[in-house]
């Protein structure tokens, strides 16, 4: 521990710890696995996908919206839907067709085709995302009560429990159970519940055929995708510790210019990493 020094404007361990921790929990709900230096162009139209290199590099000052995560889509900047090159990935097919556009790219989220924030709204609601769609749902607007359940993790929506599905195998307790439910609304479920789901050759037939071959991904998951990007967090934190106990042992005060230095030579070696990948 270091004191604050009234003369020196100095800093301690805790305080530089604390200040990450919270930049930590709001990053790892929005960005998680995101690069903010490469673009997700070559990486193909991956599971969970949001670049966030190219909204730094060649939208700054735009207006985005935060669309968290849509998977198997394809970065679009620099394609023919912009007049400028992409400046971290400009080899890129002029149209991305496989990709699909739902009424999150033009602002309007949940089934009442509202914005997020709404200045009309003024209930305070939380928003839940619904996990095969992933479009972002209204707590009130989900057809049923919210269960106050930590052990719930995921979430599909009332719109999607109404698509049509046809039986085409069941596990073997499922066929021997006459559960007959009249709930109507979204389903929440617990962390493990896709590990449930039947992976048979018919039924992973099925998934691909409806689009939600996802499910099967132990990868998928939002709880997955929040803990990639805290295993960096967590990576940089013991390298921040190592270097601030050097100066514990020699006794000395940690200031600014310390720790600013610290996070230059972490962004120094981040740039060599890209440098060896990215291709041009």
């Amino acid at each position: 521990m270091w004191q604050e020094d009234e003369e020196e404007n100095t800093v301690s361990l805790v305080d530089v710890m604390q200040e990450d921790e919270e930049l930590q929990n709001e990053a790892s709900a929005v960005l998680a696995g995101s690069d903010s230096d490469l673009c997700s162009y070559p990486q193909g139209g991956e599971a969970a996908g949001v670049c966030l290199a190219c909204s730094y590099k060649c939208h700054e000052g735009h207006d985005l919206f935060e669309l968290y995560t849509k998977r198997n889509f394809r970065c679009d900047c620099g394609n023919g839907k912009f007049k400028q090159q992409c400046k971290l990935y400009p080899d890129k097919e002029k149209l991305n067709s496989q990709n699909k556009y739902s009424q999150n790219f033009f602002g309007l989220y949940c089934t009442c085709q509202r914005p997020y924030p709404d200045p009309e709204d003024q209930v305070e609601d939380e928003m839940v995302q619904c996990i095969m769609c992933e479009d972002w749902l209204h707590g009130r607007h989900l057809g049923c009560i919210s269960p106050d359940s930590v052990e719930l993790h995921e979430m599909k929506g009332a719109v999607c429990c109404k698509r049509p599905c046809e039986e085409v195998c069941r596990l073997k307790e499922l066929q021997e159970a006459s559960v007959v439910t009249s709930q109507t609304g979204a389903v929440f479920w617990p962390a493990s519940w896709r590990s449930k789901l039947c992976s048979c050759v018919s039924c992973q037939r099925r998934y691909l055929a409806s689009g939600v071959s996802f499910l099967l991904d132990k990868g998928d998951t939002v709880l997955a995708y929040e803990t990639k990007g805290q295993q960096r967090y967590n990576d940089m934190k013991t390298e921040l510790k190592d270097f601030l106990q050097s100066f514990a042992v020699e006794g000395k005060v940690v200031t600014p210019d310390d720790i600013r230095r610290f996070f230059e030579q972490q962004q120094s070696r981040k740039r060599r990493r890209i440098d060896d990948r990215q291709i041009f």
